[in-house]
């Protein structure tokens, strides 16, 4: 049976749920969740991701994401073989971590009531899992591993970059006061509706009953929003019969053409010219830095890299970044360390 087409747009939202391989866990210790955030943050910086809600259980995890470009489907891609590879390494496994393909249900809009219910559904998951017991009297700030109480509990000078938590909070101040207030409502809800049915939604009646649902469903919003959605699906299939529309979505940002931006970017602040660069040793510091800025921040393969710095092979890419990964920069030119410091702020 032939897979969905996976509906994207500039601005679009998610709700982005992946299980591991035969329910078995994916996140053994503390240390595979800060692999797991990590590796979120990579790829935000690459795809421009705004992180709304996020939850790690023990054999899956939820997210509630905005794409500000249509590319959930490329950075999906690179978020789950990233944390494969990595959590394989470090377990010294092989083979899948995650089992069927992960769910990404379309949602309506930014503020309003889809909004709100996927937000709470999101957060309320450590209670309903049993990892937080309200006839305990625990809070949801207890579990450490959503973005309670690693984003909107903290100050903005504590949070990830990429996690957005404005329009969450659902009008409370950004403030101490503000933020718990927030947190008191969570707490409200779950000890009043209970663990096992905190954060379920049920279809009011006043909305339409054609609705899909936050979790299972292809779309959780009005049936004027799927219908909109289902045209810009259409559109998607209509423009990928054309022999050229694989090739200009390439071309978007974050991709191809700001991966050679970046390369531009590169040679210039090290002072080098395009042939310069690939005629140098493959472990050269300026060419490993400058490969490794394009990597963290676009999606471009690490073929790509190999066949515009002069890299010889992916594998060698690989191999070199890992290797550079945490030395200082102490050797290189201050000119080229200053574009490296701008870029990645």
């Amino acid at each position: 049976m032939p897979r969905s087409i996976r509906i994207e747009y500039p601005g679009a939202f998610y709700h982005i749920m992946a299980r591991g391989n035969r329910r078995e866990a994916i996140f053994r210790d503390e240390a595979d969740r800060r692999f797991f955030l990590q590796t979120l943050g990579e790829a935000c910086a690459m795809t421009g991701w705004r992180v709304h809600a996020w939850v790690l259980l023990t054999n899956h995890y939820h997210l509630f994401v905005e794409t500000p470009e249509a590319n959930l489907s490329k950075g999906m891609q690179w978020l789950q073989n990233t944390l494969t590879r990595r959590f394989n390494t470090r377990h010294r496994l092989w083979g899948r971590l995650f089992g069927d393909r992960y769910k990404a249900v379309l949602v309506e809009g930014r503020v309003g009531y889809y909004y709100e219910t996927l937000l709470d559904y999101i957060h309320l998951n450590p209670a309903r899992c049993g990892l937080v017991r309200p006839e305990r009297k625990q809070s949801l700030l207890d579990y450490p591993w959503s973005s309670v109480a690693q984003g909107y509990a903290l100050p903005p000078s504590k949070r990830p970059g990429w996690l957005t938590v404005e329009d969450g909070l659902a009008g409370c101040a950004d403030t101490a006061a503000g933020r718990r207030r927030w947190l008191e409502r969570l707490d409200r809800r779950m000890a009043e509706e209970g663990a096992l049915r905190c954060g379920q939604v049920p279809v009011p009646a006043q909305l339409d009953a054609r609705c899909s649902h936050l979790r299972r469903g292809w779309y959780w919003g009005s049936q004027a929003f799927a219908e909109e959605a289902l045209e810009l699906g259409q559109s998607a299939l209509r423009r990928g019969r054309h022999r050229g529309s694989r090739a200009s979505l390439e071309k978007k940002a974050h991709d191809a053409a700001r991966a050679e931006e970046l390369l531009r970017e590169g040679l210039r602040a090290a002072q080098l010219e395009a042939e310069e660069i690939r005629q140098l040793p493959g472990s050269d510091a300026r060419k490993v830095e400058i490969a490794q800025t394009i990597w963290q921040l676009t999606t471009v393969s690490q073929g790509w890299l190999a066949q515009h710095l002069g890299m010889r092979s992916a594998a060698n890419v690989s191999q070199q970044l890992r290797r550079r990964a945490g030395d200082a920069r102490a050797t290189l030119a201050p000119p080229l360390q200053k574009w490296l410091n701008s870029v990645k702020k």
